[in-house]
């Protein structure tokens, strides 16, 4: 018995190994955070219990990523297609501005560098992956059929051969390059669609200055100093709402009418979908210190805020990225330590 239970932690010490880069693949199938992390539990689930039947043909990661794949096209099988707002709706101008929810299941959801993105030695291989998480890629992902999807994935981002995919999928070599081919002319024609991302790894001294600039003005509410760090077609994003802003003028204009309960904020600063990203707490008027309120996801491009994604799920997000529920005022924390 000694001898069955030192396996079985080996196997769960094992499988536990490919949880990062299991949970990446399936986040790009998925384009969710919480249906990625499930669909990983099932697959080692799945891999722990029929184990046995693992007869090596294959490497354990090959077998893992094979139980993953068809996890995940089983859950794309009811054809849904996870979103930004902008690729639902037009553009809103601030004057007819409305905040009308939709369901969960239409979103693009945000994800913490930690859970999708291994360590790796090789800067190379580290950049690809961090950009094929990056927001706009991941939305032009979920425009791809799921087994061009896979391909693409499996091909590019993981730098897996033609024929290990074949074999993955159960098919040909010669149906996987034509799948890959598709599916590079699908993104091809999306280029150029939503906004750039240009973040360097680590962050370079103007971008970390950028953000420096980006807090002071955030937090101080300073809407003419954010004026001058967004581009002039920036936009704005508040899922689960599908309204979105265009524009430094519309995106303050709002900022200082409807979202004007954000005055004298607090960010601290989190890394989410290779991008740099702040934990948004507004000021709580019932118990004082400041509240949860946002995920906001930054792209930046030449020198400038391209991209200002806030994630408003604040009951979902913040437990995903470790956030605390609450923060302390200033003058809580003084009299604490006195």
């Amino acid at each position: 018995m000694g001898d069955g239970t030192a396996t079985a932690t080996d196997l769960g010490r094992e499988l536990e190994r490919y949880r990062v880069e299991l949970t990446g693949y399936c986040y790009r199938m998925l384009g969710s955070s919480f249906e990625a992390e499930d669909a990983v539990q099932d697959t080692l689930v799945r891999a722990w219990r029929s184990h046995d039947k693992f007869e090596g043909r294959s490497s354990l990661r090959s077998w893992l990523y094979r139980i993953a794949t068809n996890v995940c096209l089983d859950l794309l099988s009811a054809g849904n297609k996870r979103a930004r707002p902008m690729d639902l709706t037009e553009s809103t101008p601030l004057a007819q501005a409305a905040l009308a929810p939709r369901p969960d299941s239409t979103w693009l959801e945000p994800m913490p560098d930690g859970r999708v993105l291994p360590t790796v030695d090789d800067p190379a291989q580290a950049a690809v992956a961090k950009e094929s998480v990056r927001l706009a890629f991941m939305a032009a992902l979920q425009q791809l059929p799921p087994r061009q999807r896979a391909v693409l994935i499996l091909r590019e981002v993981l730098a897996w051969k033609a024929s290990e995919v074949a074999e993955l999928l159960g098919t040909t070599v010669a149906s996987v390059n034509s799948a890959l081919q598709r599916a590079r002319a699908t993104l091809a024609e999306r280029e150029g669609q939503g906004a750039r991302a240009e973040v360097s790894d680590p962050l370079d001294e103007e971008q970390q200055r950028l953000l420096e600039r980006y807090v002071r003005a955030f937090e101080g509410y300073d809407m003419t100093a954010l004026t001058a760090l967004l581009h002039e077609d920036a936009v704005m994003t508040m899922p689960p709402f599908d309204l979105w802003l265009t524009g430094p003028a519309d995106i303050t204009g709002f900022m200082s009418t409807l979202g004007a309960s954000c005055a004298d904020s607090r960010l601290l600063p989190v890394r989410a979908n290779g991008l740099p990203g702040f934990a948004h707490y507004k000021p709580d008027p019932d118990k004082g210190g400041f509240t949860p309120w946002a995920v906001q996801v930054l792209e930046i491009s030449e020198g400038r805020i391209a991209g200002f994604h806030c994630f408003l799920d604040t009951g979902r997000w913040f437990p995903l990225f470790g956030l605390p529920l609450h923060l302390e005022g200033e003058a809580d924390q003084v009299e604490q330590a006195q």
